[in-house]
């Protein structure tokens, strides 16, 4: 239930001299009015109420209304109003009415939480339409106990410091002082105190007053490591003192200042100290007065300040930031490194790198140094190599140059092959270089020519190197020549693979038997390679020996063949290519330079080209 809806009305009829009275009861507000109101009152008429609030409280009393018989000193009909036996007022009569006493429109506020109203009429009411009693309203109002003139006429509710409350107050103490058990009174105690906030303001018990009997006091300042300490005393300080020949003297009264590592300082006299600086985060005061002498003590400020560091330095090559004036306790600097270079700590790289300022005013980690980086070695390149033409071991921006192992390979369309060491620590091609470098063969371009052109029969063996793509193929089963159109594959003709009938586009002999051999071809020569497999032209077939359309096979190698001055592939006509009259053939392989010769391959037939029409055959062999 909310207090606006908690109206008491009090009210009682007596037909007698004798009266009634209850228990009163506590409440914050309320109305009370005469008997019968609005009614005329009945004569001979005694009456008490008795008004509660709760402890804590005044009561405030105002009459909404009163109209009882006037006369002077109210003395027929009359209200009056006491708190315990003390009158607060005796009214009767109107407003504005020349005789009688009226309460008015203000209030009547009793010094305590209870107020009493008697009513006494005569025997008659000579005005008995008009005189209708009296209405009032009371209500509880909060004592200041705090400042309340006669609660704290005696002594003071609170000793040193008070605090008004909703009905109530509550009592406080000094620092140096503690609350009795009472509540209200203060005694002096000097307990030992930590301070561990980031500033605050300390003082002596009793400050600025002497305490009446001796002190015994530590405070200490504990703030996080990494802050300093700074005291700033006030001006006004007390502390008994002595002064003899060597000085001032503190025998007897003092306030002893200790920080680690350093020697305590003593303090007294009517000088203050002023700002006292201390480096470091911790400091111990020890206040001592006996029972004697009147030292009206001390009070302070203290404040806390970030521990500095000295500047970080600088790393070359790389950059320290942030640049500050100062550099304090839990700030962090980081370091990068110019693009090319890396982090390196303790000969190991890092991926980044930050330092902090300590407590201490040291940094907790060295600054690092910045290496510049390698790409490693570049990629090696088949039938080719590398050599640098700036920087060295594989730095930044150090660059190298693919070349191929020229005149037998060139790289692919003739690019630069110039790379450089990037920051991202590979090898980037560079101008028009390709980024995978690739050494192609060069075909057709043996390096010893043909001194002159010669027939097959009363000819002469062909110069070491002068036909390098020549292939010799030998099995059980045949025997012939070949060539080299790539480093993986032999061209022939498909009848050297089907000696005699093969089945449709079949080669008779095992491949894994055919020997293959290149070079300088000689006779006890152990075979270059194996075939891994045949491929003969789908379209060939000459069971009867007597059809050589499509006569042409591939050989496939089982390993790519290093290209060098007696080893080179043929170069492919494209599919444009025509013959024109008159063009010269070149034709080699194994077989009869004289009409009857017995030799190296008696039963071999030689290759034979047909020229174009109106040329004439010339043939090569090597032995």
């Amino acid at each position: 239930m909310s207090w606006s809806h908690c109206v008491v009305w009090l009210f009682c009829v007596s037909v007698s001299t004798s009266v009634l009275l209850t228990e009163p009861e506590e409440v914050l507000f309320g109305v009370v009015q005469s008997p019968l109101y609005p009614s005329p009152y009945p004569p001979n008429l005694q009456q008490r109420w008795e008004l509660r609030v709760p402890e804590g409280y005044k009561v405030s009393l105002t009459f909404t209304h009163l109209d009882l018989e006037p006369f002077a000193d109210c003395l027929y009909d009359s209200v009056t109003v006491l708190y315990k036996k003390k009158v607060l007022g005796r009214f009767c009569g109107q407003e504005n009415s020349a005789d009688g006493h009226h309460p008015g429109s203000g209030p009547i506020l009793s010094p305590g939480n209870t107020l009493t109203l008697i009513m006494q009429t005569d025997e008659n009411n000579p005005e008995h339409h008009q005189n209708v009693g009296f209405s009032a309203h009371y209500q509880a109002v909060d004592i200041d106990e705090c400042s309340d003139p006669e609660l704290n006429a005696e002594a003071p509710v609170c000793s040193q410091i008070c605090f008004n409350t909703l009905g109530s107050y509550l009592c406080s103490c000094h620092h140096g002082y503690e609350l009795h058990g009472d509540q209200r009174n203060c005694f002096l105690s000097c307990l030992d105190g930590l301070f561990d906030e980031p500033e605050g303001r300390l003082s002596s018990p009793g400050y600025p007053n002497a305490p009446d009997h001796g002190v015994s006091c530590q405070y200490i300042i504990s703030v996080e490591p990494g802050l300093k300490i700074t005291l700033n005393f006030s001006d006004h300080f007390h502390i008994e003192s002595l002064e003899t020949e060597e000085g001032l003297s503190c025998p007897y009264h003092w306030l002893q200042i200790t920080v680690e590592n350093e020697s305590p300082i003593k303090l007294c006299g009517s000088n203050s100290p002023g700002v006292m600086a201390l480096n470091s985060s911790k400091v111990k005061l020890d206040y001592y007065l006996d029972n004697k002498g009147l030292s009206r003590g001390w009070s302070l400020d203290y404040t806390t300040e970030r521990v500095k560091c000295a500047p970080p330095g600088s790393v070359p090559r790389g950059r320290v930031t942030p640049t500050l004036s100062e550099y304090l306790y839990r700030d962090y600097v980081y370091v990068r490194c110019q693009t090319g270079y890396k982090l390196m700590m303790n000969g190991q790289e890092i991926k980044s790198f930050s330092t902090m300022c300590q407590g201490n005013g040291q940094w907790h980690l060295p600054l690092p140094e910045c290496h510049i980086i390698d790409c490693g070695e570049p990629k090696p390149l088949l039938n080719g190599g590398v050599k640098f033409l700036s920087g060295e071991r594989n730095e930044y921006r150090s660059v190298v140059q693919y070349r191929c192992n020229e005149p037998y390979y060139s790289l692919f369309q003739d690019v630069t092959g110039n790379f450089s060491c990037e920051a991202d620590r590979k090898w980037r091609a560079v101008e028009n270089a390709l980024e995978e470098p690739l050494c192609l063969p060069v075909c057709g371009k043996p390096q010893v020519l043909f001194p002159d052109f010669q027939r097959i029969i009363g000819g002469a063996s062909a110069p070491r190197g002068s036909i390098p793509w020549q292939v010799r193929l030998k099995s059980s089963e045949t025997s012939g020549g070949g060539m080299l159109i790539s480093d993986r594959w032999v061209l022939t003709a498909a009848h050297v693979l089907c000696p005699t009938i093969c089945p449709l586009d079949k080669p008779r002999i095992d491949h894994t038997q055919l020997k293959i051999f290149w070079g300088e071809i000689t006779r006890n020569q152990v075979p270059n390679a194996f075939a891994v497999s045949i491929h003969l032209h789908p379209g060939y077939n000459n069971a009867h020996e007597t059809n050589f359309d499509n006569d042409i096979a591939l050989i496939k190698l089982p390993e790519p063949v290093t290209f060098n001055e007696y080893v080179m592939p043929l170069c492919l006509p494209s599919e444009e290519h025509s013959f024109q009259t008159g063009d010269a053939g070149l034709v080699s392989g194994f077989g009869l330079s004289k009409t009857a010769e017995r030799g190296y391959y008696q039963s071999a037939k030689p290759n034979i080209c047909a020229p174009p029409s109106g040329g004439s055959k010339h043939m090569q062999y090597i032995t």
